[in-house]
């Protein structure tokens, strides 16, 4: 009897239609998942308005200086730049609007940040007049009535169960042909035989004969080795739990938590050192200035309070 190699024909067509599904379906969704491009990165802008903004500032109550949600709405831009960048000679050259958020605040003056760039102003400010984060059960909900709502054209689902019907129906006829195929030529008399797999190399002996892969595995070695080796020597002398004693009652409870103080505000050595440091009184008063009522209980927190984290 004849002999002929046999390809394995389905498993190729099969891959390559799988691919031609997946670029269908991509670009199908490629729309809907395109962001709208707008000035000002609100991502960046968090991280900056907690660096710079957030210990005397919240979105939605005043602090030591007003709430910033919807600043934008109150302020031209370009006004907002030069109070940004340097507050006091806006408010010595009789600004209107300068003179009047100064007297509002007990006359204490913004802190000017000369080195803020437009470009960070244009992102706190797009982080100011973000939406706010609606809740998850409002967000369905609001999902399914836009939903019920918009009942026009074809949706994406019913595109790409139209797409896995015609996938199915493709392997199902390429089954069947290669049955008959195979029907004919044994009627015929031929014999089909995969051809046999060729014998390859194992892939670590592969490996070890490369001496390009060999040295680059090296070198990832040693800077991994001398890094985790650095990580392990940084940590000598580190005294993790250190508490000393407060000379006055502070609770990071009220200030991180909740007035959401960035940390390294207070504790700036935390940039360059391997221990926060504590900080002089000189910033606890840049905000203790306008700040100086306290609410709570006339003879210091309870134990309570202090269990608690106040």
């Amino acid at each position: 009897m004849k002999k002929v190699p046999y390809r394995n024909l389905i498993s190729k067509v099969l891959g390559v239609s799988l691919v031609v599904a997946l670029l269908l379906s991509n670009s199908l969704l490629a729309q809907e998942t395109a962001a709208p491009s707008g000035e000002g990165d609100a991502a960046k802008g968090k991280q900056l308005f907690n660096q710079n903004c957030a210990a005397c500032h919240s979105l939605n109550k005043k602090m030591t200086g007003p709430a910033l949600a919807g600043v934008t709405e109150k302020y031209d831009k370009e006004w907002l730049y030069q109070w940004i960048k340097n507050s006091p000679a806006l408010i010595k050259s009789g600004d209107a609007d300068a003179v009047k958020i100064y007297n509002e605040y007990n006359q204490a003056a913004m802190t000017p940040f000369p080195l803020l760039s437009n470009e960070d102003i244009d992102n706190i400010l797009a982080y100011t007049d973000a939406p706010p984060v609606v809740p998850k059960a409002a967000a369905d909900a609001a999902d399914a009535v836009a939903a019920g709502g918009d009942s026009s054209g074809i949706s994406n689902e019913v595109i790409l169960g139209a797409l896995a019907l015609v996938f199915a129906l493709l392997v199902v006829m390429l089954i069947l042909v290669n049955k008959t195929l195979r029907r004919i030529a044994e009627a015929n008399g031929v014999i089909l035989e995969k051809e046999l797999a060729e014998k390859r190399t194992p892939i670590w002996k592969a490996f070890a004969q490369n001496q390009f892969l060999v040295l680059v595995f090296a070198i990832f070695l040693l800077l991994g080795s001398a890094y985790f080796a650095y990580g392990w020597m940084m940590q000598v002398g580190v005294d993790q739990g250190y508490a000393p004693i407060q000379p006055i009652h502070y609770s990071h409870k009220i200030h991180a938590g909740d007035n959401g103080i960035e940390c390294k505000y207070c504790h700036s050595s935390a940039r360059v050192s391997k221990t926060s440091g504590i900080p002089s009184l000189n910033v606890c008063m840049n905000c203790h200035k306008s700040i100086y009522e306290y609410k709570g209980n006339p003879e210091g927190p309870s134990k309570e309070d202090l269990a608690n984290g106040y």
